[in-house]
């Protein structure tokens, strides 16, 4: 017995009648018919008792129902379930930082809407920290770390290289800029304006490091939680003493009092790693890796 043969006879016995049930399966009422005279001369019983008044199901009748309803509900759970996983697996999760070179990812995403038009792309914004624990549970395909893990678990490639540079008041970088930009030193005396050291460990020991090293004094740790949006870095560079730092080009629109100075030497670059479970065989994922594999050259402006 098929499907379809036990939809239909299921149809028949709830809409109590041989033409509602073609209506509701959107088939002609011989077609229903000739099906429950198959099912009966399979089954070599009667299932049906037609009248003029309908059709009502024979005690035969109730038990095929019973067991049809079961098989169906069984196979169509099932159904939607290979259904769901097909959706979860034409879903390529990434996640990013805060802070992303804006065309690294926009002609790898094209190159993949192209080559793979059914993977829909579901992109989260997530701390280095955050993506990598997302990582190990699975719940990201691809992850943009400011560090590459160690270990053999995730397979990771350099994507980019960004020269920081100094923002800070113009007024206070008058007699510091050279022809090549700030040196680090000169900014003894200054607030850094940094970002929390639980998103990003080892990129913050990094930075806080480079800055020991000329002299500047770090201050104290930024207390956990999401870093300092664009707005509220540049509100507190206008009221005080303090500097932040920023790739060239940052997308954020500077006022007129504040200015952005490459620093001399480039003493701080900040790297991108694109990282994912070394165990993966998504050809959508490969695809969009091999997009992103360019020369990750330092930027200079």
């Amino acid at each position: 017995m098929e499907m379809r043969a036990m939809r239909a006879f299921v149809a028949v016995v709830e809409e109590q009648g041989l033409s509602a049930a073609a209506r509701r399966l959107h088939i002609s009422q011989p077609a229903v018919s000739q099906t429950i005279g198959a099912l009966e001369r399979e089954f070599g019983v009667q299932l049906l008792i037609r009248s003029s008044t309908g059709v009502q199901a024979t005690e035969s009748g109730l038990t095929l129902l019973a067991e049809a309803r079961a098989i169906l509900a069984r196979y169509d759970q099932a159904l939607a379930t290979m259904d769901a996983r097909a959706a979860a697996a034409a879903t390529l999760r990434i996640g990013i930082p805060v802070e992303l070179p804006p065309d690294l990812l926009s002609k790898a995403l094209l190159d993949l809407a192209v080559a793979y038009p059914t993977t829909r792309v579901q992109a989260r914004h997530l701390s280095t920290a955050d993506q990598l624990t997302a990582l190990h549970a699975n719940d990201l395909d691809l992850g943009l770390l400011r560090m590459r893990p160690a270990g053999q678990e995730f397979d990771a490639m350099l994507v980019a290289q960004e020269p920081l540079g100094v923002v800070l008041v113009a007024e206070h970088a008058t007699g510091l800029a050279g022809p090549d930009g700030i040196r680090l030193d000169a900014l003894i005396g200054l607030d850094w304006l940094g970002f929390p050291r639980a998103g990003s460990p080892a990129w913050h020991d990094e930075v806080t490091a480079i800055l020991r090293s000329h002299g500047v004094d770090p201050g104290p740790v930024p207390p956990d939680g999401p870093p300092l949006i664009a707005e509220v870095k540049l509100a507190s560079l206008s009221v005080g003493k303090s500097f932040t730092l920023a790739p060239p080009g940052w997308s954020q629109p500077l006022p007129e009092t504040v200015a952005w100075f490459p620093l001399a030497g480039h003493p701080i670059v900040r790297r991108t790693w694109a990282v994912w479970n070394a165990g993966s065989h998504r050809r959508d994922l490969g695809h969009l890796i091999a997009s992103l594999d360019q020369p990750p050259a330092v930027r200079v402006r």
